[in-house]
């Protein structure tokens, strides 16, 4: 993939993302994050269309990779202490991080 068609790809992304087509838009980021492991713009948005798309298991993927890379991230934490919950697995300490860096619930 070229530079540009990485963008343009992103860019539809959060397009497709902000009219609420969240598996659309995860179809489109999937390529975009495999060909640019290190934006972690994109990781971010892949992990959101995932999260709002209820595709659990890759959200949990992208989320603990984002939160490795930034742990000071509080919607990240978040959203990866409400992923875990919605498949039955440990999420307080999760839960707690979110909350010290001003996510709430």
């Amino acid at each position: 993939m070229t530079p540009e068609t990485l963008y343009a790809d992103f860019r539809q992304g959060e397009l497709l993302l902000a009219m609420n087509r969240p598996v659309e838009a995860a179809r489109v980021l999937g390529p975009v994050v495999d060909a640019a492991p290190e934006h972690v713009g994109a990781l971010e948005l892949y992990a959101r269309a995932l999260f709002a798309s209820a595709q659990l298991g890759r959200a949990e993927a992208a989320l603990r990779t984002l939160v490795g890379r930034r742990p000071d991230d509080g919607w990240a934490q978040f959203a990866l202490a409400r992923v875990l919950e919605r498949q039955s697995k440990p999420a307080e300490g999760q839960r707690r991080l979110a909350a010290a860096l001003g996510q709430a619930a």
